[in-house]
């Protein structure tokens, strides 16, 4: 938060719970160490990158972290640096073979990130399901992957659950209960828990401009055109 505050001009800014960096360590041959990572790229000049830089370094140090920080301005180096972010999604999955990812996403203030963060990770620790945690966090937007067995039908409800417990911790601190995948199918009552009759104008734009409801039928909004046009 302090970084973002400050003015500092971060390019990404990727967090990495320590599920997810024990997995990346392991599926792409790393050896960070294991613990939330933070990882940022600033642009500008060398000197301008130089000095924020140092100027991050110094608030993760004040804030207790920075004993196993590392940098790296040569393009190498870099692409180094930022593989295990590359390669989260595919680490997860081989941390349970013939698992499928069932990828959630909500989006927070950057005030209200590690609040938020802290709550789904306290959901979390109910599943024996694994699920690393990664996410944009320059703009509050993170993830948790489930991976689950394809063929259980009670893994998929009760991750359903748990992405429910996410989405209403995401919304109760000013959150959206999805900062970058959208509403699809799989969050249209999300949609009506987040907005609650603000649907109606919705869906009311929505048959304006699509009055055959060709366009995506069935996605987004609910189809039951009376049952929004009673509430």
């Amino acid at each position: 938060m302090q970084v973002m505050t400050r003015g500092i001009r971060v390019a990404r800014l990727e967090l990495l719970d320590e599920v997810q960096m024990r997995a990346v360590n392991e599926y792409s041959k790393l050896d960070y160490h294991v613990a939330p990572t933070l990882f940022f790229e600033f642009h500008g000049s060398s000197r301008v990158v130089a000095d924020q830089t140092q100027e991050v370094v110094t608030l993760v140090r004040q804030a207790g972290g920075g004993e196993h920080l590392q940098w790296a301005t040569d393009q190498e180096d870099r692409e180094r640096l930022w593989r295990a972010r590359y390669d989260a999604y595919y680490a997860s999955l081989a941390m349970r073979p013939g698992s499928v990812g069932y990828v959630t996403d909500v989006c927070v203030p950057v005030s209200q990130l590690a609040d938020a963060i802290q709550r789904t990770k306290e959901i979390l620790e109910a599943t024996h399901v694994p699920s690393p945690l990664f996410g944009h966090v320059g703009d509050g937007n993170f993830h948790v992957v489930f991976l689950i067995d394809p063929d259980s039908d009670a893994e998929l409800r009760e991750v359903e659950r748990l992405n429910q417990l996410i989405i209403s911790a995401a919304l109760d601190l000013g959150g959206t209960c999805t900062g970058e995948h959208g509403i699809g199918l799989g969050k249209i009552d999300a949609l009506r828990q987040e907005h609650g009759g603000g649907i109606v104008v919705m869906a009311a734009i929505k048959r304006a401009l699509d009055p055959q409801n060709i366009m995506n039928p069935g996605k987004v909004l609910p189809d039951d055109r009376s049952q929004n046009e009673g509430e």
